[in-house]
Order: C-alpha cells, then sequence, then structure tokens
C-alpha cells in the first residue's frame, strides 16, 4: 500500500506541475494565435483572458483547426436569381475564376450573410432579405442571399463538420435525457468571453468566404461567424441580427453594430459589459408579407373565434430537433 499511495501521490504532484507549466505557457500561446487578428476580442470583452481562459481559447481553437494557416483571399463568387424569392440574387462560387459578376444596380448590393446551421438561421436570412426586394425598398440596389456553406470551399467545409457533431451532440443530449441534458446545456449555454474568443478566431479562417465580395457592401449577418468573419475581412458596415435571446458574449460582434430583439435582452448586455455603441434594439426578425399582413390575418383569427372553430396551435421546434422528445410529450398530452 505504501508504493501505491507513493505512485498516486507522485502522479498528482506530476500532473498539477504540469498544469501549472501549461498555465505558464498559455498567455504566450494565446498572444502568439492572436497577433495577426484584424480586430481585438480582448478590448471589446474588457480586457485579456487569464491563464486559464488563455490555454482554454488556445486549445479549443486548435481542436478546431489544427496547424492550418487562415487564407485571406478570397474566392470567386457569381450572383444568380433565386429560383425560391423572386428579385432575389443568391451567390455561389464562380468555378471559371472570373471576379464577381450578377450585379446590375448603381450602388453595391446589400449582402444578407448566413449559415444553413439549422432551420433558424436561414429563416431569419430570408426575413431579413424580404425587406430589400419590392415595396418602397427602391431599386438602386440589389439584395443578395449569401450563405456561407453555398461557396464550394474548405472553408464550408470545416463549418460543416463542426455543425454535425453540434447536431449529433443535441439529439443525443436530448435523448439521454437527465445529466447527460444538463450538461450539454450548461456547455452550449456557457456563451461567455472564452466562446466569443474562439468563435472569432475560427471566423479568422472564413475570411476567404467574404472576401469575394464588394467592400463597400452592406453585411446584415444572421449568424454571428458571418458578422466575425465580415468584421476580419475589412468590412465597415456590418450589421449582426443576435438571434439568441439569452444574452452571451459568443452571439455579440466586435466591430459590428449588434441588433437586438427586446429590451431585455437589450438591457442585460449592457449590464454584462457589452459597449452601448455596439448594440441596438430593433425587434423581432419578421418576413415583409407577414408584417403587412398582420391586419387580414389577426381579422381571420377574430372571425375563426367568433363562429366558434377549432382552436389552432402552431409550436416551432429549434434547437437542431433537440425538441423532439418535448413535442411528442405534448401533442400525446393533449
Amino acid at each position: 500500500w505504501a508504493i501505491a499511495l507513493l505512485a498516486v501521490a507522485c502522479t498528482i504532484a506530476g500532473l498539477y506541475l504540469l498544469w501549472r507549466v501549461v498555465l505558464l505557457m498559455a498567455p504566450g500561446l494565446y498572444r502568439s494565435m492572436v497577433k495577426n487578428n484584424s480586430v481585438s476580442v480582448d478590448a471589446f470583452v474588457g480586457g485579456p483572458p487569464n491563464a486559464t481562459s488563455a490555454f482554454k481559447s488556445w486549445f479549443m481553437t486548435k481542436v478546431q483547426v489544427g496547424s492550418r494557416v487562415a487564407s485571406k483571399e478570397g474566392y470567386p463568387l457569381k450572383a444568380e436569381d433565386s429560383d425560391k424569392v423572386s428579385g432575389l440574387k443568391v451567390t455561389s462560387r464562380n468555378e471559371n475564376g472570373a471576379k464577381l459578376s450578377g450585379g446590375t444596380a448603381s450602388k453595391p448590393p446589400v449582402v444578407v450573410g448566413t449559415i444553413r446551421m439549422g432551420f433558424g438561421h436561414h429563416r431569419i436570412a430570408y426575413a431579413a432579405t424580404s425587406w430589400g426586394l419590392g415595396g418602397d425598398s427602391g431599386n438602386d440596389r440589389e439584395t443578395w442571399f449569401h450563405d456561407f456553406l453555398n461557396i464550394d470551399s474548405e472553408e464550408a467545409q470545416m463549418i460543416k463538420d463542426t455543425d454535425k457533431l453540434y447536431s449529433k451532440g443535441s439529439r443525443l443530449a436530448s435523448e439521454l435525457g437527465g445529466t447527460a441534458e444538463k450538461i450539454w446545456g450548461g456547455i452550449t449555454k456557457s456563451g461567455d468571453e472564452d466562446s466569443l474568443r474562439v468563435t472569432y478566431q475560427f471566423s479568422e479562417h472564413m475570411i476567404p468566404l467574404m472576401n469575394g465580395l464588394d467592400k463597400n457592401s452592406p453585411i446584415i449577418a444572421t449568424h454571428c461567424m458571418v458578422a466575425c468573419a465580415a468584421v476580419a475581412a475589412g468590412f465597415k458596415n456590418v450589421i449582426n441580427l443576435v438571434i439568441d435571446n439569452h444574452a452571451q458574449w459568443f452571439v455579440v460582434v466586435p466591430g459590428a453594430l449588434n441588433l437586438v430583439q427586446g429590451p431585455s435582452n437589450y438591457h442585460s448586455f449592457l449590464k454584462m459589459g457589452v459597449p452601448e455603441r455596439d448594440l441596438g434594439l430593433a425587434g423581432h426578425w419578421i418576413p415583409r408579407d407577414l408584417v403587412e399582413g398582420i391586419p387580414d390575418a389577426c381579422a381571420r383569427r377574430t372571425a375563426r373565434r367568433r363562429a366558434g372553430k377549432p382552436l389552432r396551435i402552431i409550436i416551432p421546434v429549434g434547437g437542431a430537433g433537440a425538441q423532439r422528445k418535448f413535442i411528442v410529450s405534448l401533442v400525446g398530452a393533449l
């Protein structure tokens, strides 16, 4: 027993010393990683990370990108008519290598950038584009739908691989329930300063997906990674639509105007430390046709209620399908 206890004590002491060495090295590793960044996340969140956070940010970034060196050279793009929305242009990679084609308006297009990771980001992107099309929006700018995953590239594949892991984790945690679901919820809701550091660092590798666009174009992002990549690429008019009503650092972006949906969320971000100049209160991201149809829709609902017809309930299912179990139980209870 004495030998066994000595071995355990030596192991613990060795691990502790190793951890102390790692913490001593972490700030230097972190500074080396961020030295060429276009934007300072540390200045945005109120200061540099401590040793533990520096190691966490460095390590998580290495897990995502390994030793890959971020490129800044943009891909040649083309913009073609959407087969789903009249008047909308959709970008994709121009395989013949020609410079950006498809623009006809007198001003650079309004670019709505998104990532097809689950339904929410895409839905909000289409809602945003609807306000740039038709009606009183004028014809001096085109509206382009720029989905990172529609640009055939190594960077797009990196996003797909990350999304697969997230979706698999969400579904597995939901199926297992209990402790597993609580742990997963803790991980996905701990969007602290380090999460923003990791998100931004990953976005530095996404710059080629933005650098094929006109730098004078306004960018409306429905995914924080798109906004981060746009800022890192040098775009100066970037709007980040904050899709989550749970205030976390990783959903806001330094160098962008971050628009939130409600006053509670707005004040939560201010309390958290987000600079007031980088925040705006905008309301919900609703398609134009739904907003314009509100009077008629309300009248029809009122008439249906007065006629005594059955109640209809629409239940959105989010979280990469993670709410499936709950919805099935709810329907069964009805």
